[in-house]
């Protein structure tokens, strides 16, 4: 049973995003086409001070048309930048805050029906405030950023009810970090 493709074109070339058309035949013979929206990939970071609470910026998403609590995020779109470098960076430029420890949390596929794009996320902690990067002038959306700090646990409970926000590496990000076991909390059992 396999698939191949047996043909591809582009459709559309834009700034943030390439959409082809691949021609896939399918193991009954048949060739269907798929519109495939090629992304660069993701960050994002779980920020989490020595109080247990996590940093969050506040933005608008045009295509929501409204305003999202989020993980400090951003494309890795510096050529020669690794995933963990993007991160770090993105977290400074976003909400002037550099961490001393970083651990991968998970990485996904963000919609492997239709996009490529995975994203990474990180756990930050040992965090303190930087200046932002030299060099760094936020523009559109970044530049209405609001941070917001909560209580890890607080957030992730609002996540899960699904009152926080709707944005699905934030999801992920709050909740895989409210699982993990902390050696100085009893309440907090090893997942």
């Amino acid at each position: 049973m396999a698939f191949e493709v047996v043909g591809s074109r582009v459709v559309y070339d834009g700034t943030l995003a390439r959409v082809r058309m691949d021609r896939v035949a399918m193991p009954d013979g048949e060739v269907a086409e798929r519109e495939i929206v090629e992304h660069p990939e993701a960050v994002a970071v779980v920020a989490l001070d020595d109080a247990g609470s996590v940093l969050l910026v506040r933005q608008y998403r045009t295509a929501l048309a409204r305003h999202e609590l989020e993980l400090p995020a951003g494309l890795r779109d510096v050529d020669g930048e690794d995933a963990l470098a993007t991160a770090q960076r993105e977290l400074a430029e976003e909400v002037a805050t550099a961490a001393a420890h970083w651990e991968v949390l998970v990485r996904f596929a963000n919609s492997g029906g239709w996009t490529d794009e995975a994203t990474t996320v990180y756990l930050a902690t040992g965090l303190r405030q930087v200046p932002v990067p030299d060099g760094f002038l936020a523009q559109g959306e970044e530049a209405d950023l609001e941070v917001v700090r909560l209580p890890l646990t607080e957030a992730a409970a609002r996540a899960a009810a699904g009152e926080l926000t709707t944005d699905a590496k934030t999801l992920i990000g709050l909740l895989l970090a409210d699982r993990r076991p902390d050696p100085t909390r009893p309440d907090r059992p090893p997942a």
